[in-house]
């Protein structure tokens, strides 16, 4: 397989950590096209032999960054009309925790959104994920940890701790 076949395949991933990201289908669009275009351009430099999908995540989120510098972010639910329940599952009830996981992601800080999209949506390493986002792997496995103890409080229905301590 050549180098524009393997980045053509990889658009269908990074189109769904987009539209994780982003929330909204349009700008999710313009992000993958926008990494797409730049990877395509900077096709010489990725090393033969390495993963693709990763290298092109590190465009993504760079580009993701300089965006973020420049507009707050717009937020759309995730398409609900795609089929969640398992056969003879309750179809309504998948629905619903869909929402409610789509509204929980957006409640992380960003740091701990990515991480856990990255891993948990795109099953990259925590190598590929701290070579992505070009933080330790370290900071990978903490942001992750924090994130998912976020999320099941927030599924749970349960309230976050607060960050600030109280000083008496």
């Amino acid at each position: 397989m050549n180098d524009s076949q393997r980045l053509v395949d990889c658009i269908p991933r990074l189109r769904r950590y987009a539209r994780a990201l982003l929330g909204t289908r349009a700008d999710a669009d313009d992000l993958v096209q926008d990494t797409v275009a730049r990877g395509w351009d900077k096709l010489a430099s990725w090393r033969q032999g390495s993963d693709m999908r990763a290298w092109l995540f590190g465009i993504m989120h760079n580009l993701h960054v300089d965006r973020l510098r420049g507009q707050p972010p717009a937020s759309e639910p995730l398409d609900l009309a795609l089929p969640l329940a398992a056969p003879g599952g309750d179809a309504a009830a998948a629905r619903l925790t869909l929402r409610d996981l789509d509204t929980a992601l957006r409640l992380l800080p960003s740091e701990q959104r990515e991480v856990v999209l990255l891993v948990a949506l795109e099953e990259l390493s925590y190598e590929e994920v701290a070579a992505v986002l070009g933080i330790p792997a370290g900071t990978v496995m903490s942001r992750l940890a924090r994130g998912r103890e976020r999320l099941r409080l927030l599924m749970e229905g349960q309230p976050l701790p607060s960050p600030l301590k109280v000083i008496k």
